[in-house]
């Protein structure tokens, strides 16, 4: 008898136990099932933050004084109903412009945006107020606004019940928008360093023809380049040896940019230069005790203190172009690019000589160089870079690749310092460049 009670007690357990299982079962459920709905979103959102990336990266250096931003907006069932991206100073911000493609479709959606949306008014409205009337639900940006007039997008909307989500894929937007938060956090414009050469690393033979080292397929590419900074920039020896016109050309569609020449005494460059033919803006970066000289026709004279810099400074030698000549060296880099990001010049290309770029290597004002390198070997002539007053291998100027593709028969590499260009932080006190802009034009749209 008392078996068979133990038996039904057993019995009992085991049913207990199978119904426990199950409603576990039941509770567990609706658990996994949300979690395959959040990895399901986070992965088409990621998606989407690609492709709102990719229309930023389109607009670099064609956005004027604004930011290159993109976006994606989805329905309420993850479905891309609209896109867009901001196309220059005026015009509507780039989620306005995908607001508008997805219409009513937007709301109870998700805005997915490469920068955080602006909460101030310009010459177009706060992109905030657009999110709130189309009735979004959600917004997911890359990179917080570091600058004080524009900033703050995120918390408004979170005040006004829409989830927001920061740092997806900011790496990436960081890159695609890279001049623009370069003027907000480091106050100057963002430099490019561009370079010919063979693979010994000359930029001419010994007997100074370099015409030509790379392919017509690289020059085509250098053109490229151009059109997609603001300005040029080469040393007064460049101009004497290589008398440069510095435009777009090439069959390249593109503004043209504005032409810096950088001379230790005017004086000494010639006035036929093709620089000074009047076809695009020059200017001519002197030191101050020249404010007063005459600039050559088809030329504005920018006078750049402090003027000289220690006799001892190996990067206070001048720009040699081809021809290693001897002056050029007696600006500032680092006033020279505020005075030139205080003019609207936003991005830099750097085309100048060795002793040029090795100037703004050792300030520390360099954030990419594009090289392009030729199979070939000369074993003498001018080399591509000056002396930097590095002495020992651990002193060396650590750089990282980025890429590097075939350009018809040379090879082109970009390589930026390590660390690269630091994605700004998340709204917060203490954000990187606080309020910059407003001082250097700011937003203008």
């Amino acid at each position: 008898m008392d078996r068979q009670a133990e038996r039904g007690r057993q019995a009992e357990r085991t049913e207990q136990a199978e119904q426990a299982g199950r409603d576990g079962q039941v509770e567990r459920k609706p658990a996994r099932e949300r979690a395959e709905r959040r990895t399901a979103r986070e992965q088409v959102e990621q998606r989407a933050m690609r492709r709102a990336v990719e229309l930023a990266a389109e607009r670099l250096g064609l956005t004027g004084a604004n930011p290159t931003v993109g976006c994606v907006v989805l329905d309420d069932r993850l479905r891309v109903v609209g896109e867009g991206s901001h196309r220059h100073d005026g015009e509507p911000h780039a989620e306005v412009v995908a607001l508008a493609a997805a219409g009513t479709r937007a709301r109870g959606g998700t805005a997915v945006v490469t920068l955080e949306p602006c909460a101030h008014t310009g010459r177009t409205g706060p992109c905030t107020e657009a999110l709130r009337a189309a009735g979004v639900a959600r917004v997911v940006y890359a990179v917080a606004d570091p600058t004080s007039r524009a900033g703050g997008g995120a918390a408004v909307l979170a005040a006004a019940g829409i989830a927001v989500e920061g740092g997806l894929l900011a790496a990436e937007a960081t890159r695609a928008n890279r001049y623009w938060l370069t003027n907000a956090t480091r106050l100057r414009p963002w430099v490019t360093w561009k370079f010919g050469a063979t693979l010994d690393g000359r930029i001419a033979a010994a007997d100074g023809s370099s015409r030509w080292i790379t392919s017509a397929a690289a020059r085509a590419d250098a053109h490229l380049l151009r059109a997609r900074h603001g300005a040029v920039l080469v040393g007064a020896g460049t101009v004497r040896t290589d008398d440069p016109h510095l435009g777009v050309r090439h069959g390249v569609a593109g503004p043209a940019p504005v032409r810096v020449v950088v001379a230790a005494d005017p004086s000494r460059l010639p006035a036929t230069a093709r620089v000074f033919d009047g076809s695009a803006r020059t200017l001519l970066a002197v030191p101050e005790r020249f404010a007063r000289a005459a600039a050559p026709p088809g030329a504005e004279l920018l006078p750049i203190g402090p003027p000289d810099s220690p006799p001892d400074d190996p990067s206070a030698a001048s720009d040699g172009g081809s021809d290693g000549g001897s002056d050029g060296g007696q600006v500032d880099p680092r006033a020279l690019l505020s005075a030139l990001l205080g003019l609207g010049i936003r991005s830099v290309l750097v085309e100048g000589g060795p002793r040029t770029a090795a100037r703004l290597l050792a300030a520390g004002c360099v954030d990419e160089a594009v090289g392009h390198l030729a199979p070939a070997l000369l074993g003498a002539g001018p080399a591509l870079l000056g002396d930097l007053g590095i002495a020992t291998i651990g002193g060396a100027l650590r750089w990282e690749f980025r890429a590097a593709e075939p350009v018809g028969p040379d090879l082109r590499v970009s390589v930026v310092p390590v660390p690269d260009l630091p994605v700004p932080d998340l709204p917060g006190e203490g954000a990187p460049g606080e309020g910059a802009l407003v001082g250097a034009g700011g937003w203008t749209a």
